[in-house]
């Protein structure tokens, strides 16, 4: 169980992995101890003579806070490093200066207000409350451990208990100051069609990290970091994972010190941020969380995993089979009616899918990407019956009906910009920017957010649809709200991401049963902070085998294969153009929640046959593939095979899948060690027929059955495992 250990001023959370523990040193600074594997016991003298202190005669005047660890802290007053606050005060000056006041333990973990965060059940959770005596600014840090996963998470909220104004240019929400700098970093990075990227390097003097400010946490950048020792791998060493609960603009950096420390922050980017507390106002920052491993990178993996599983993703989609569903994008594209739709909808149920999704065009006049977005009214000409007419033509086939929409957008060839042109972010004075032939509404805005509610409810209502794909295709530019004076113009992309969640709130509330997917041109807000409301993200536009080898390894660093939508399309592949086998589209689209993005009706009839064998492996496997415990085996960013496996909890049950990317000729057969078995039982492979024990499986390997010449490029097993009596 969680605890939370209080010993005259040190408190010591931690629970059966995982310590982080605290201090007040005289005077009521706040000073940070430990981070790491669980400790019985604590003794702050050693921790403190690292930076040449000692707590009984502590003075911020005879000391330099640049060599303290800190939990909090800010620039100006002595520490040099990078501060995670910056307030402006009356006087104009940035520094503060905050002392501890109250230390509470809680009874239960408080949520955030209008921000997403994990829930507060199995936890224990404590707050900080310091004060800057000088502006009457009073921060309150939250920390939270977890029962069943080696993480901690923590946030700050800010109040104004001053007479006069302050403007918060900065406002992280974690700070973490590490005793040592012998650490390597990893982010994920890329762009679209290639997102999530793991990039390993070691510290350097300087700062180093990722961050957006494009409005969204975005393609190019995840707001997740990990700090990990030279020579971890994924089954071995030191490993700490940093992830920000929050889909707009961040920042994650790492300092590495001139005395040979590290300094990790994370939050909101505070470029282009500023946000004005009144007296008595307040401001929450997003939730970070913080995961330990002693078990390498796979380690911190499923501790995140095991953290967004059982405390984030919403309830009613907690461990719930998902359904096998056709999307009709590649199927189709702009270029349909209602019959072909039908037609469609009726190859996927005849294959065994569960659910049919029309994509973007069925709106306004909307035969290509440039009109009609915010005209959220059927296109007679293409349905001329109406949304209710299609979904229920659909649904009597035996399978739901799922719609797309892209409701924070406007397109300028629509109604409703022409109606309210002030709706979407822009500077007076200053020509738009339009990118995708579309703008961004305004979703600071009030007005805009019951706009956006009602245009999802009333075509959610009117088309009975089970599923709704929210995409979101743009990033922000002109970056101005005619609903706010000059100076709050820097609260603009914050007060967009909060009237988002806002709206997103409202809609999973009212229709709980519908199964809302993330999308942002494929994975471009793929973070913690959409899945509070969505349990599932399309991971990627890119639905290429061998892309989505790399871009499912990069995601599954920080987030669960229930997580990521995984769909097998047709051949040539329409982002690559290359053809591989339909075995192995099928093998790596297992990975997540499972789709399929073709027109069925152009398959042959045994890739039809396929398909119905495909959709029932799926929904036999789910609750393995979705939900066991995730390894990742082979990296195919280190050779020509990827690799990984999902284990029940219990170790009765395993899937395992193997890609090769290229055919190798006169080679021997692959040899792959598996993980997270039973070393104590053996273990039937239903494809191979063959019976192996846990051990042998993991430190001897199972040795795949491929030719010696090769099988062709893309060549895949996908093995169900299975614990047997003897």
């Amino acid at each position: 169980m969680a605890e939370i250990l209080h010993e005259g001023n040190i408190w010591h959370l931690r629970n059966r992995w995982i310590s982080y523990a605290l201090c007040e040193l005289p005077g009521g600074v706040v000073a940070h101890l430990y981070a790491g594997p669980r400790l019985n016991n604590l003794n702050p003298v050693g921790l403190l003579r690292r930076a040449n202190l000692k707590a009984e005669d502590f003075s911020v005047q005879e000391c330099a806070l640049d060599r303290l660890a800190q939990e909090y802290p800010s620039f100006g007053l002595g520490d040099m490093r990078e501060g995670a606050l910056t307030v402006v005060a009356p006087d104009g000056s940035r520094a503060v200066d905050l002392r501890l006041e109250k230390a509470e333990v809680l009874d239960e973990k408080p949520a955030l207000s209008g921000l997403p965060a994990t829930r507060g059940e199995g936890c224990a959770a404590l707050r900080l409350t310091l004060e800057d005596a000088h502006t009457g600014l009073v921060a309150e840090l939250n920390y939270a451990i977890y029962d069943d996963c080696p993480a901690i998470v923590r946030s700050a909220r800010l109040v104004n208990k001053g007479d006069a104004p302050l403007t918060v240019e900065r406002a992280y929400s974690l700070c973490l100051d590490l005793p040592d700098d012998d650490w390597e970093l990893i982010t994920l990075s890329g762009s679209w069609a290639r997102e999530r990227t793991p990039y390993r390097r070691p510290l350097t003097p300087g700062f180093q990290g990722v961050s957006s400010q494009r409005g969204a946490s975005s393609l190019q950048t995840s707001p997740f970091m990990a700090l990990v020792r030279r020579g971890t791998d994924e089954q071995r060493g030191e490993a700490m994972g940093l992830s920000l609960i929050y889909s707009g603009n961040f920042i994650a950096r790492a300092e590495d010190t001139p005395t040979g420390g590290a300094r990790l922050l994370m939050g909101i980017n505070d470029r282009d941020f500023t946000w004005r507390l009144e007296s008595g106002d307040a401001f929450q920052t997003p939730e970070a969380a913080l995961v330990i491993s002693n078990e390498g990178i796979g380690g911190m993996s499923r501790g995140f995993h095991r953290l967004w599983e059982n405390h984030l993703l919403p309830r009613r989609w907690m461990g719930v089979d998902r359904p096998v569903l056709l999307n009709s994008w590649e199927a189709a594209y702009f270029d349909f009616d209602e019959d072909k739709l039908v037609s469609i909808a009726k190859a996927a149920a005849d294959a065994g899918a569960s659910l049919f999704v029309m994509d973007d065009g069925w709106f306004g006049h909307r035969d290509d990407d440039t009109t009609s977005l915010g005209d959220w009214q059927t296109d007679t000409r293409k349905l001329p019956h109406g949304l209710k007419a299609l979904g229920d033509r659909v649904r009597a086939l035996g399978i739901q009906f799922g719609i797309w929409m892209e409701p924070e957008m406007v397109s300028p060839d629509s109604d409703l910009f022409r109606a309210h042109p002030d709706w979407c972010l822009h500077i007076p004075g200053r020509e738009a920017i339009t990118a995708r032939h579309q703008l961004t509404l305004d979703l600071g805005r009030a007005d805009v957010q019951e706009f956006v509610y009602e245009s999802v409810a009333n075509t959610l209502k009117e088309s009975g649809a089970a599923y709704l794909k929210w995409d979101m295709n743009r990033n922000f530019s002109n970056i101005g709200s005619a609903a706010l004076p000059a100076e709050r113009q820097g609260e603009t992309a914050h007060r967009y991401m909060l009237g988002l969640y806002a709206v997103t709130d409202w809609l999973t509330r009212d229709f709980p049963d519908v199964l809302f997917e993330g999308c942002a041109s494929g994975g471009g807000r793929f973070d913690a902070g959409m899945l509070y409301y969505v349990p599932q993200f399309w991971c990627s536009d890119d639905t290429d085998a061998l892309q989505r080898c790399e871009i499912q390894y990069g995601t599954t660093l920080a987030f669960p294969p229930s997580t990521m939508g995984c769909h097998v399309s047709a051949v040539p592949n329409h982002q690559t153009a290359r053809v591989t086998p339909m075995d192995a589209r099928f093998a790596v689209a297992m990975g997540g929640s499972f789709g399929y993005e073709l027109d069925p009706r152009k398959l042959s009839d045994e890739e039809r046959e396929a398909l119905r064998t495909q959709v029932a492996f799926a929904e036999k496997t789910q609750q393995i593939r979705l939900y066991g415990d995730f390894y990742r085996l082979l990296s195919p960013f280190e050779g020509n095979d990827t690799a990984w496996m999902s284990v029940a909890p219990d170790r009765s049950e395993a899937i395992f899948t193997f890609v090769r990317a290229w055919a190798i000729p006169n080679t021997m057969p692959p040899m792959v060690k598996l993980r997270g078995l039973d070393p104590a039982r053996r273990y039937e492979i239903a494809e191979l027929g063959e019976v192996y024990g846990g051990d042998e499986l993991m430190n001897a390997g199972l040795c795949l059955p491929m030719e010696v010449n090769g099988a062709g490029d893309a060549w895949s097993a996908l093995y169900t495992l299975k614990a047997v009596n003897e």
